[in-house]
């Protein structure tokens, strides 16, 4: 059933259309979700969806109660940023609402509480629109993606690894497309070529034809008339040219080759070690006693619920505290969400440049690969978006004489495009990496190895993030849920063995059953 209707959505800002809709479907208890560029008109859309936005030009049918989450959170408040995310989703879902509209609802959690509402959503009984860039969630959670692009929605099913697959069909599609563009373009033009050259040939009297036989065919006049008619064929053939419906090369980044300092000399060796590190505030404990070794050219992965220690952990190392070393040889570079050391007044180029090791046209494919593409790289950084700004900072890193990435929740601020990006940059990277993220593809993408920072010790596992989360054989799953789920099945079974054979004995236990699962729900 249809519970919301949006026909000739019209909206700008300015004197740029940020996007123009033909027509969109909400269906009852329908998981949506919603991508698009940074700046692509996400949080609008669903401004807009909640009767909170005014447009210059639609429709919208449906009399659907919509809840809209924001994202942007108060600040006001000693919480943690995932204690008042998770207050904002609690009074969201408390509203029992047909249509919730979520913007961002991961923010701010680590992967335990993200996990945990993905469950809360699966149990949600109206429909739910997401903007989210976390690509794991949006696998968990949806079953339609609506994707903003150029202006438009377009619509796939599925969840966002099926809209992938299908992103990168549309691809191939257009690289084969452009291939038979080229490639009859290429025959035409070879024809022309074929026809133009027999055209000047046309007024040369063959070697074969006698002056008697040229006199009586009338040479002059024969051959000018062959030469026009083989040009008015060339003539038609470029207009066929012209009326091809012209394709486009798809763009392709080209992997870059950089220079990383000492980078031979490192390779294989022990670069960080950790000795029986420790870490407390007070009374509370972070981690107990820790060793663990990182050489060269590893990709390793810090992570654990917030407030565990990431980022201390990772600060311990930058600082190299008591019970670190670091080999001399190795050069740090360290990545955090304060951006302040950006010059507004510098271009990107300039910003990347002024610490750059690599020549100018490596330092451009670098900002290519995180879409800047040629003359935006002169853009002031005075102008750039949040995640603009992101970007330019991992980029002038790379670029640098660093040979050893630290990086704290690179992903942060980036739209799901520049974090695969980023992703597809850090694999290629041919340093050492050791990076927090709580965003589960990135981390599966990059990781190598990971530091788990769980019940205030460090585990040090040797293998991906999926070899990590599938170690233990059990899921984790709600206890509460657990035992429901036990209770359930147990009911299952007794009912089925009293419409066989009734008796007072399962009786009693079917009734036994009842009252234990009304006492977990609290009836």
């Amino acid at each position: 059933m249809i519970i919301k209707e949006l026909m000739n959505i019209t909206y700008e800002i300015g004197d740029r259309k940020l996007f123009d809709i033909e027509h969109l479907q909400i269906r009852d208890k329908e998981r949506i979700g919603l991508v698009g560029r940074n700046g692509s008109g996400k949080t609008t859309l669903l401004e807009i969806i909640a009767g909170k936005r005014n447009i210059q030009s639609a429709t919208i049918s449906g009399e659907t109660s919509a809840t809209l989450l924001p994202q942007l959170k108060r600040t006001d408040t000693v919480k943690s940023g995932g204690e008042i995310t998770q207050q904002y989703i609690d009074k969201a879902l408390a509203r029992k609402t047909e249509l919730l509209l979520a913007d961002e609802p991961t923010t701010n959690l680590d992967t335990s509480r993200i996990e945990r509402m993905e469950r809360t959503f699966e149990r949600l009984q109206g429909a739910v629109i997401i903007v989210s860039h976390d690509r794991a969630f949006l696998d968990a959670t949806c079953e339609t993606i609506w994707e903003i692009a150029d202006g438009n929605v377009d619509v796939y099913k599925g969840n966002y690894s099926d809209f992938a697959r299908q992103k990168e069909l549309k691809i191939q599609e257009h690289e084969k497309a452009y291939e038979n563009y080229v490639q009859k373009k290429q025959q035409l033009e070879d024809a022309i070529v074929l026809k133009e050259k027999k055209a000047e040939r046309a007024t040369k009297k063959p070697k074969s034809l006698s002056s008697s036989e040229a006199r009586l065919k009338g040479a002059k006049p024969y051959f000018a008339k062959k030469q026009k008619k083989l040009q008015q064929v060339a003539k038609s053939i470029e207009t066929r040219i012209e009326k091809l419906e012209r394709v486009e090369k798809v763009k392709e980044l080209p992997p870059i080759k950089m220079t990383i300092p000492n980078q031979e000399s490192l390779q294989g060796r022990t670069i960080i070690r950790a000795d029986a590190i420790t870490q407390a505030f007070g009374k509370r404990v972070l981690w107990n006693e820790a060793s663990f070794q990182i050489k060269a050219g590893e990709k390793i992965a810090v992570i654990g619920e917030n407030g565990s220690g990431k980022t201390t952990l990772i600060k311990k190392v930058i600082n190299e505290e008591s019970g670190l070393s670091i080999s001399p040889a190795v050069k740090l570079g360290y990545f955090s969400q304060n951006l302040d050391g950006l010059d507004p007044q510098k271009s990107i180029l300039e910003t990347v440049m002024e610490t750059a090791i690599q020549d100018e046209s490596i330092v451009r494919t670098v900002l290519a690969r995180l879409h800047f593409f040629r003359d935006t790289v002169y853009k002031q950084m005075g102008v750039l978006s949040g995640g603009e700004r992101v970007k330019v900072a991992l980029a002038k890193l790379m670029v640098s004489d660093c040979n050893t990435l630290i990086l704290d929740e690179p992903t942060n601020f980036l739209d799901i495009y520049a974090m695969e990006e980023l992703g597809s940059l850090l694999e290629e990277y041919e340093g050492t990496i050791l990076f927090v993220s709580h965003d589960r593809m990135f981390t599966s993408q990059i990781a190598e190895r990971i530091l788990a920072i769980e019940n205030k010790e460090i585990i040090d596992f040797h293998g991906g993030y999926e070899e990590f989360k599938n170690r233990k054989m059990k899921p984790e799953v709600d206890t509460k849920e657990q035992e429901l789920l036990v209770i359930e099945t147990k009911i299952s079974e007794v009912l089925s063995k009293l419409s066989l054979e009734p008796s007072e004995t399962l009786d009693k236990e079917f009734q036994s059953l009842l009252k234990e699962k009304r006492k977990l729900l609290g009836k």
